[in-house]
């Protein structure tokens, strides 16, 4: 009998009860001001967010005291209002023109006064705060109201809510109505603050097309601990939903005369692609861009279909093609690529106009000896981190001369790198060529950015599109003709009903795949839709109208970006009309906010403008019958009985194993697993009647996993851990967490929770509970814990989970009960406690 070294006992299986607890965070409290009431109010009509956040707030301290409202809201949204209450006087916000508002404006700064109330803070945020004096017992009442049309991004909308109000706070509510007539197919929350007990404060109640989720914690929920007056609310609420749909093409609603045409059809096959990427490769690339740049170009060519073709251009001082010509996306290719993208190497200039001409030029070449597939979709893909610094770099003559080479055949789409390349310059780049700009931020999760503006253009479905409506019906439509329809997205088009418009109104949308034109038709009647949004819980007054609106000034203020200065000048005024009528905030309108006498006058309120703003890690392939490896690498520690016990010492004083199982039997209770030198990436356990696969690789010199991919099947979800951060994958959609950042996110069939340990949980109702653990270093690897593994059916496999198939415990030794053999599918371990 073959019986691998015996091992030492183990000692950290007590911690895993206590590490599944959820820890809370805290703030500080405002010393004085007592905010009493803060209530959110979120009302989702049609995708169109109208959220109203009331703050109240009381001065107990026995003399004057400033409150500061302070609330952070999306970049896209729009603030439509804001107001403050004192002894019972209402000052309100006033939106002017911004011209009209700089005189009050300058006069503030002159006086030494922060006039600016809103600025950008994060990636999707933007901070508005307003302070006011408060005597002694006075209350004051703030309330800011603002406007959003949701995106539909990678097959999903998302809701993006604050919570932070930096104390205790008697009555919080957070209420959230979504009214969808077309059905809501799924909805999901998630977190950054929530834990075990405040989930008991969070409700949800979903019917066909509606949904209603309420958080309202009591005063001992909020607490950090029993004993202190810190809050645990500080983060991100987020709701993420999608609706059903059809193959006829989308949906038309109409309410008050005017009437929203929302387009995503189901079921329409992929267009295959022709991609350039252009890669900046210049000295300010070098370092950790210029990895995350090789991470995220390597994980892009693996998703490339096989009927897609490509090539790369990298630039600094002069540029270079890959390919003489592009490539179909064979494994040789893409594996050849991929080498090359390791081998790029930052140094030289920027010269992005020769790189850019010659990206169009080989998309010309490919067309003129018909290497271009018949209705195939042609992308050029843009990485650059600086201004253009060699040859032509007049931005101006750079972007003309792009726009003269492409002549409307091929779309572009620029990602700046960082702040240190003018966004203005790549956003109108883009835009005059069928595409859009992105910001891809220098953060751990940079690689991950750029794979996830991938996914959002990976899948082209339609080129162009046109919608049509009856000339008698319709007027002052918004734009009605799209070059791209990209999976996962959605057209919207709005726009007013005449006043003898037929009750029915019709629409066509047309559009070409493969090689074929395609036409889908709809029709909604008038009456039927105004009786749809009869309820007034679930909609707010004129939604449609103010959905119109807002869509209007967001696409004229696109086109001033690539208009003429004559053009630019009429786009303006239009937008700048819309933006005082409907009362928005938007960067041609500033809200100038008044005070009490006394106090400052003339603080102002500005959209700020993104000019001015100051990863998934690569996985190697894994051997499919990895799961059959010489276990004697292994280490096996067994622990007899479940033990318990109220404390735990710190995860970063504990030698911990890298993997902890808990088994049934009648005498051994958890199994510790160590690995005694690195593996290539094996299969770890997978239950197929579970839905459930996990692989990973281990390294001795990380005492953990270098990394861990757990794939689940219902819901269809991925999770990729390493020592850096945490990546979940859903439909394409990739969110990066930093260990030890508070989640909290309810998924149909699974919650994914993770606490200020650094433990990662995995759970659901009727599958086993999964669990990794950060090491608290990025030197050290990523722990395994499992348990509810009585829930693994009889089919699981893999190097763990054959110790949950056809286990055997030999009896203990006479001389050493300590000691046993464990019998595992024919082979033997020797085991200890």
């Amino acid at each position: 009998m073959k019986i691998p070294a015996l091992v030492h006992s183990c000692s950290i299986l007590p911690v895993l009860p206590l590490l599944l607890a959820v820890l809370q965070i805290a703030t500080a409290q405002k010393d004085g001001i007592d905010i009493y009431s803060l209530t959110v109010d979120s009302k989702v009509s049609s995708r169109f967010s109208h959220t109203v956040i009331t703050s109240r707030v009381v001065n107990r301290a026995d003399t004057v005291k400033e409150a500061t409202f302070q609330m952070e809201l999306p970049k896209k949204a729009f603030i439509t209002n804001f107001s403050m209450i004192i002894d019972g006087v209402t000052y309100p916000g006033i939106i002017k023109e911004k011209t009209a508002a700089q005189e009050q404006y300058s006069a503030a700064v002159g006086r030494g006064e922060s006039a600016g109330l809103v600025k950008t803070t994060g990636r999707k945020m933007e901070q508005f705060q307003v302070s006011v004096s408060v005597a002694p017992a006075a209350k004051v009442t703030f309330e800011l109201v603002y406007e959003e049309l949701l995106r539909r991004r990678l097959g999903v909308y998302e809701l993006l809510l604050q919570v932070r109000p930096q104390q205790l706070v008697r009555h919080l509510q957070m209420d959230i109505h979504i009214f969808e007539p077309q059905g809501i197919s799924f909805l999901e929350t998630e977190s950054t603050f929530m834990n075990n007990e405040l989930a008991d404060a969070l409700t949800t109640s979903q019917s066909e097309t509606k949904a209603h989720i309420r958080f309202k914690p009591t005063l001992s929920q909020q607490r950090t601990s029993p004993d202190q007056q810190d809050t645990v609310l500080d983060g991100n609420f987020i709701v993420r939903y999608d609706v059903n749909r059809t193959h006829s093409g989308g949906s038309i609603q109409i309410e008050n005369g005017y009437f929203v045409h929302y387009f995503a059809p189901e079921g329409l096959p992929t267009m295959s692609k022709n991609v350039v990427f252009v890669i900046d490769k210049s000295g300010s690339m070098n370092g950790r861009k210029m990895v995350q740049t090789q991470e995220a170009l390597i994980k892009i060519l693996s998703d490339l279909s096989h009927k897609d073709q490509f090539n790369i251009i990298v630039f600094s001082g002069e540029a270079t093609q890959w390919k003489p010509s592009l490539v179909p996306a064979l494994a040789e290719n893409v594996k050849e690529a991929k080498d090359y993208a390791l081998s790029i190497f930052a140094r030289g200039g920027t010269n992005i106009n020769d790189a850019m001409l010659m990206a169009v030029q080989l998309l010309e070449s490919s067309n003129r000896t018909e290497l271009l597939p018949s209705q195939s979709v042609s992308l050029i893909i843009l990485l650059t981190d600086g201004d253009p610094t060699v040859g032509e770099t007049i931005p101006t003559n750079i972007q003309r001369n792009v726009k003269e080479a492409i002549g409307g055949q091929y779309s572009l789409f620029c990602l700046g790198f960082g702040f240190d390349v003018s966004y203005a310059f790549l956003e109108k780049l883009a835009l005059d060529n069928g595409g859009l700009a992105r910001r891809i931020y220098e953060d751990s999760d940079s690689a991950l950015q750029l794979q996830d503006f991938y996914q959002e253009v990976a899948n082209p479905l339609l080129t162009e599109v046109a919608f049509e409506y009856p000339s008698n019906a319709v007027k002052e439509v918004t734009q009605d003709n799209f070059r791209l329809l990209f999976k996962g997205s959605e057209m919207v088009v709005a726009g007013k009903l005449k006043d003898q418009s037929p009750d029915v109104l019709s629409a066509k949308v047309r559009g070409r795949m493969h090689l074929q034109n395609i036409t889908f038709q709809m029709e909604s009647s008038r009456a039927e839709q105004e009786e749809v949004f009869q309820s007034l819980k679930y909609i707010f007054h004129n939604f449609m109208e103010r959905l119109w609106a807002y869509l209007t000034i967001q696409q004229l203020l696109e086109q001033i970006v690539s208009a003429s200065d004559a053009e630019s000048k009429d786009l303006k005024v239009r937008a700048l009309n819309l933006s005082i009528n409907y009362n928005f905030v938007t960067p041609l309108t500033s809200m100038v906010v008044t005070k009490p006498e006394g106090q400052e006058q003339s603080q102002v309120a500005e959209k700020p403008v993104e000019e001015v703003l100051a990863a998934m890690p690569t996985f190697g392939p894994w051997d499919s019958d990895s799961s059959k490896q010489n276990l004697d690498v292994m280490r096996v520690v067994a622990k007899e009985g479940k033990g318990t016990t109220t404390t735990v010492p710190s995860p970063a004083s504990i030698q911990a194993p890298a993997v902890i199982l808990p088994l049934s039997g009648p005498s051994v209770d958890q199994l510790c697993v160590e690995i005694s030198h690195s593996q290539e990436p094996m299969n770890l356990l997978s239950d197929p009647n579970q839905g459930v696969e996990v692989i990973g690789q281990y390294k001795v010199e990380k005492s953990g996993f270098a990394w861990i991919e757990v794939t689940l099947k219902n819901p269809q979800l991925q999770v990729h851990a390493s020592p850096e951060h945490v990546v979940v994958i859903r439909d394409r959609r990739s969110s990066a967490y930093k260990w030890k950042e508070t989640l909290y996110s309810i998924l149909p069939g699974l919650t994914i929770t993770m606490d200020k340990t650094g433990l990662l949980l995995l759970n659901s109702t009727d599958k086993v509970t999964i669990g990794l653990l950060s090491q608290n270093s990025p030197e050290k690897g990523i722990l395994l814990l499992l348990s509810d593994t009585d829930r693994f059916s009889s089919n699981v496999n893999g190097t763990l989970g054959q110790f949950y198939q056809d286990v055997l415990w030999e009896p203990p030794a006479a001389a050493d009960d300590s000691k046993r053999i464990l019998s595992v599918q024919g082979k033997d371990y020797s085991a200890s406690r």
